[in-house]
């Protein structure tokens, strides 16, 4: 099996959003959700609950991402 990006999700306070995401993403969206469940062992019942650890985690990884905040946090700080 292949190992996927994300563990098992943490329950955090939300803030909520409303999106609308194309067909085709939400069907990928729930098979993420099973292939998640088998993995950890984490019935996910509600796959809205994967868009924010996806997000969190494609931006811990965007190096651009990361090298330009950190240029913002050091320009703020003088």
């Amino acid at each position: 099996m292949v190992k996927l990006k994300l563990g098992a999700i943490v329950d955090d306070k939300p803030v909520k959003l409303t999106i609308e995401l194309p067909a085709a993403v939400h069907r990928d969206l729930l098979a993420y959700a099973e292939a998640l469940a088998r993995e950890t062992g984490q019935a996910i019942t509600d796959p809205s609950k994967l868009v924010a650890p996806m997000l969190a985690r494609f931006m811990t990884t965007d190096r651009a991402f990361a090298k330009g905040r950190r240029k913002n946090q050091i320009e703020g700080e003088g």
